[in-house]
């Protein structure tokens, strides 16, 4: 299949999904999908490991250009769409996906963190890689690195799981991948991919520990996502940051459009006897039209992640793309996002929400607001220590009634809930509760909640995740 680089004058035509035989047994060190899961958690894990142990020469795209390489380079062997941002990667990458998919088009997904299991990262229509597909998979790319030289180090948790990803979309030869970034973008590893278009969503403080202070500096990496003659798509960002992202641009010979200067868009909130509260988007080029569209997820904020899918729908439709209008908009209403203001229980009501800085605290608690009707709330925080936990905790006073702060298990990074409580004290002059575990945050605030009450856990998606996989096993019990 030819080269995402050179996909760009030739027509997509559209074809239908369909399977593949399952992937061939697996050999060596992994016996089965227990064994191949126990090689990938003995891998360097940015996401349980504490920023300051995070030493520079992990942080390179030559180990995975190698590692590519070795596998037969597979990120050359499909189209895609690549989403980097501070916030709201996963809902527009949802939005794509699903709409993609509503067109006809076998679509990949490579996205992250996960929230209950692993192979959530990995998807395919909508379908989560299959268990022997991943050990294979896996087994491909623990061969692969065991074939690198020594001075480029041993491979990470995350660029394992990105070769995964590539190797299996090429080898079920989907029509296009979506592609979310983990750290960053510069030099993420997701970032070897000729996308048809490069999306950047908000761009906040996040990660400042390794991506820089300011929203400038960090917006220096998201940028690294911008390719040679490739278009990219942004919003109204703050400060400086879309003078960052022109300018990187023009050094790649594109630009960046920016929905609601660059591209015609609009948005309003309102309510309906049918929808009830919810907002409305308009977005017109010279090839759509959307007016007055509903935007499939909760939360005035969720309008601008829906405009720039559409504007990146917009731009795949110039190189190639056949995308029915009428298909896109009945589509959005397909639009599910896990772990984002999701409801997991009835009796006591459970959201979950992995909003885990300042800015997407403070939409989430808008979005509760503006969207669930409850007499009280009662939030149980956790976060990790490299997070802005000032902003969050300034957040969280502003939106929750009750707070148990709390800890994901097993997370290196998690922040002590005592820490937390006694800096909440310090700057809302409020009292708070601790719980050890999850479990214990979950009995103590289930003992307080009445039936219009509502419990919402929140800070990381580690903690979100955890109090998913908790109820469901109780509930299965």
């Amino acid at each position: 299949m030819s080269s995402s680089a050179s996909s760009t004058t030739r027509k997509t035509r559209r074809r239908p999904s369909r399977r593949r035989s399952a992937a061939p047994p697996t050999t060596g060190p992994f016996d089965n999908y227990t064994t191949a899961l126990r090689y990938l958690h003995g891998l360097t894990n940015f996401e349980n490991t504490r920023a300051r142990r995070l030493g520079p020469e992990l942080f390179t795209l030559d180990r995975m250009a190698a590692l590519l390489k070795k596998l037969g380079d597979p990120q050359t062997q499909f189209r895609s769409v690549h989403v980097a941002g501070t916030k709201g990667k996963g809902s527009t990458c949802a939005i794509l996906e699903t709409t993609l998919r509503s067109c006809g088009y076998t679509v990949g997904l490579y996205s992250s963190p996960h929230l209950t299991d692993v192979r959530e990262r990995i998807q395919i229509n909508g379908q989560m890689i299959p268990h022997p597909a991943f050990t294979a998979a896996l087994q491909l790319v623990s061969d692969a690195a065991g074939k690198l030289p020594a001075r480029l180090g041993s491979i990470t948790y995350f660029e394992a799981l990105t070769a995964m990803a590539f190797v299996r979309f090429a080898e079920q030869a989907v029509d296009l991948a979506v592609i979310e970034t983990g750290l960053g973008g510069r030099l993420d590893a997701t970032n070897l991919i000729t996308p048809e278009v490069s999306v950047i969503t908000a761009v906040g403080l996040d990660h400042t520990q390794i991506l820089g202070d300011t929203p400038e500096k960090i917006a220096v990496e998201k940028a690294g996502i911008i390719k040679e003659n490739v278009p990219a798509i942004t919003l109204s960002q703050q400060g400086e940051v879309n003078a960052v992202l022109a300018a990187a641009a023009a050094e790649k010979n594109t630009e960046v459009r920016v929905l609601g200067s660059d591209i015609d868009f609009s948005y309003r909130f309102e309510s309906s006897a049918k929808l009830g509260p919810h907002t409305c988007v308009c977005l017109t080029t010279p090839r759509i039209a959307f007016e007055h569209v509903s935007v499939p997820l909760p939360g005035e904020h969720q309008a601008l992640n829906c405009g720039l899918a559409m504007a990146a729908l917009d731009q795949l439709r110039e190189r190639g793309f056949e995308l029915d209008e009428t298909t896109m908009i009945e589509s959005l209403e397909g639009v599910v996002l896990p772990g984002r203001m999701e409801h997991i229980a009835v009796s006591p009501r459970v959201l979950i929400d992995g909003a885990h800085n300042p800015d997407s605290l403070r939409a989430l608690m808008r979005s509760i607001g503006a969207h669930v009707p409850y007499d009280s709330m009662v939030v149980l925080f956790g976060c990790a220590e490299d997070k802005d936990i000032d902003g969050l905790l300034r957040e969280l006073s502003l939106g929750a009634d009750k707070i148990i702060f709390t800890r994901a298990a097993g997370n290196a990074r998690a922040c002590d809930p005592e820490d937390l409580a006694r800096r909440f004290t310090e700057i809302s002059g409020r009292m708070s509760q601790t719980a050890s575990s999850l479990a214990a945050a979950l009995d103590t605030a289930e003992h307080a909640v009445g039936r219009e009450d509502l419990i919402c856990v929140t800070g990381s998606f580690a903690l979100a995740g955890e109090a998913k996989k908790y109820l469901q096993k109780s509930l299965r019990g």
